[in-house]
């Protein structure tokens, strides 16, 4: 007995001996094994310099992905225990949050690459020549095109349809200037669309000169030669699609939001989207027409991951280039000539009020300072008992002094483009003279008022590129450093605003901050990497910035 007793004595001392040993390494492994399970990532960007664009606008070194969505942010310490399916060295690149454009027309660019490209010619002799060239290699049965400006030429004067008759007399023509906002469209062209010297224009104006139609339509009577475009394919519709996110991906863009579109467009981006073809993140803002608003006011706001379908686009006034900008005082440079609404008041109140019954944003055009306060006082009154509506001024481009305090936070905020203020400098004052130039691109005072302000382009009108943008914002000057001082240079946002309005002010516009615009734990893995510092780097260089790679959710969709 004793003898067993002993035996299980000492096989019981083994036992503890043998697990003593044992359970560090048991420990160890249940350790590892955890660790594999919850710091498993996709991606881990490491040795950059990330502007996370939070409130405290934090840099960062390293940031993980999970899921399509920010995982980890840090230090390379922090983050170099995570286990990564694809790691990153960013040799000290700078890494911003996607860039979003506040104000573009995406759909219009796609269309634009399918059409006569008339951006930055010098002369109307130039545009001819260019539609010439087109036609000849096209051989199109209505040739349309876009981007002259007379402001540019060596004669500042809008130009007649003289020569086009006579090269095309058969062939309709219709050439719209760069901002949407004029067009001068041949005999050919007037003849289908029905327009003579008795047609009435509203809202706009169809030029005369000698008892005879000049060709040249402003606003409005555009939407006439417009509706006998001939219809493009479904195939033609995704291929401008397609080629305009080719470009903004280059770009560092990962959310546009189009400034009008219609319903069957709409649809199209879902179904591509949904397809995986279209990876571009669009807030659409429907266009101001009955159908669509009988249509998605009914409906309510449409919002999957990549779409965001919750705003009205309502024109108010023309452009300034044009003179079609609604003024309170004749124009500086036409004394005879205020500009014009393009819908009566009453026609407007009716719409923001049929709006203010939903859930839906009123996003209205204003370049006037007359349009302005049309926009602003009809915001506030309908918005006076409502919270966090977040209604837009698309451009708010001349403001009268005593106007700017409308603009607040919640209901109602500035949707500006930096590089508006540096095109238009040249002829800006000539329009409204010395004192109404003071309340003219006044992005600062805008954000004063407002606290924040929404950056973009309004593409195609300006160049896609948001570096362009930033840089315009920051130095109030042209590529060149004209002028030496910046154009209005109290008006000039830091470094930091503008990064916030290409970011998480306009994700904030959309009612999407909480899922974009910084890079924060939870937020989509939109990001970009530069190829040099914005913040940093001298100012002057800030447009030759290129985009080394975009990522959209985690996903790679560009890459130099």
């Amino acid at each position: 007995m004793n003898i067993f007793m002993a035996f299980l004595v000492n096989t019981y001392k083994a036992y503890l001996y043998i697990m003593k040993k044992l359970i560090p390494f048991v420990l160890l492994f249940a350790l590892i094994s955890c660790n594999d399970t919850t710091e498993q990532v996709d991606l881990l960007i490491t040795n950059a310099t990330i502007y996370t664009v939070d409130d405290a606008f934090s840099t960062a070194q390293a940031i993980a992905v999970k899921d399509g969505k920010i995982y980890k942010v840090g230090s390379n310490e922090e983050l170099k225990n995570l286990k990564a399916t694809e790691t990153v060295d960013a040799q000290g690149q700078a890494v911003v949050p996607g860039l979003i454009d506040a104000h573009c027309h995406f759909y219009g660019l796609g269309q634009q690459l399918q059409r006569v490209d008339l951006t930055g010619t010098t002369s109307y002799a130039e545009v001819i020549e260019r539609v010439n060239v087109f036609q000849k290699e096209n051989n199109k049965s209505f040739i349309i095109g876009r981007g002259w400006d007379q402001n540019d030429w060596e004669i500042k004067e809008f130009p007649s349809n003289k020569e086009l008759n006579v090269l095309f007399p058969d062939t309709p023509v219709a050439l719209t200037r760069v901002d949407g906002h004029a067009m001068i469209a041949n005999q050919a062209a007037l003849d289908a669309a029905g327009i003579t010297l008795e047609t009435l224009a509203q809202g706009g104006s169809i030029e005369q000169r000698d008892g005879k139609l000049t060709g040249l339509l402003v606003d409005n009577p555009m939407e006439l030669v417009e509706a006998v475009f001939p219809s493009g394919t479904r195939q033609d519709a995704i291929d401008a699609l397609l080629d305009a996110q080719k470009i903004n991906f280059s770009y560092g863009l990962t959310t546009v939001d189009d400034a009008g579109l219609m319903r069957e467009t709409i649809e199209l981006i879902d179904s591509l989207q949904q397809a995986g073809t279209l990876k571009m993140k669009v807030y659409a803002m429907i266009s101001n027409t009955e159908a669509n608003l009988n249509y998605y006011l009914d409906k309510g706001i449409v919002k999957t991951d990549r779409l965001n379908v919750r705003s009205v686009k309502f024109y108010a006034d023309g452009a300034l280039g044009s003179r079609g900008a609604a003024m309170k005082q004749p124009y500086s440079d036409r004394h005879d000539h205020h500009g014009a609404l393009l819908s009566s008041v009453a026609d407007f109140k009716a719409t923001a009020q049929r709006i203010a019954a939903t859930e839906y944003q009123m996003n209205t055009h204003a370049i006037g300072d007359s349009a302005n306060i049309v926009v602003l006082k009809t915001y506030q009154e309908l918005l006076k008992n409502k919270k966090d509506r977040r209604w837009r001024v698309e451009h708010a481009q001349v403001v009268s002094s005593a106007d700017f305090s409308y603009f607040n936070e919640f209901n109602i905020i500035p949707s500006v483009q930096p590089t508006h203020a540096t095109s238009d400098m040249y002829w800006a004052q000539d329009r409204v003279g010395a004192e109404r130039i003071k309340g003219a691109y006044a992005y600062k005072t805008l954000l004063e008022k407002s606290k924040i302000v929404a950056l973009g382009t309004d593409y195609p009108v300006e160049q896609v590129n948001p570096f362009l943008t930033f840089y315009a914002a920051v130095s109030r000057q042209d590529v060149t450093g004209y002028p030496e001082k910046g154009f209005l240079p109290e008006q000039a946002l830091t470094r930091e605003e503008a990064l916030r309005g290409m970011t998480i002010w306009a994700a904030f516009s959309n009612f999407e901050e909480k899922e974009k615009g910084s890079l924060e734990v939870g937020k989509a893995a939109d990001f970009v990497i530069l190829n040099q510092d914005i913040m940093k780097v001298a100012i002057k260089k800030v447009p030759d910035t290129k985009v080394r790679a975009t990522y959209i959710n985690g996903e790679k969709v560009y890459s130099n």
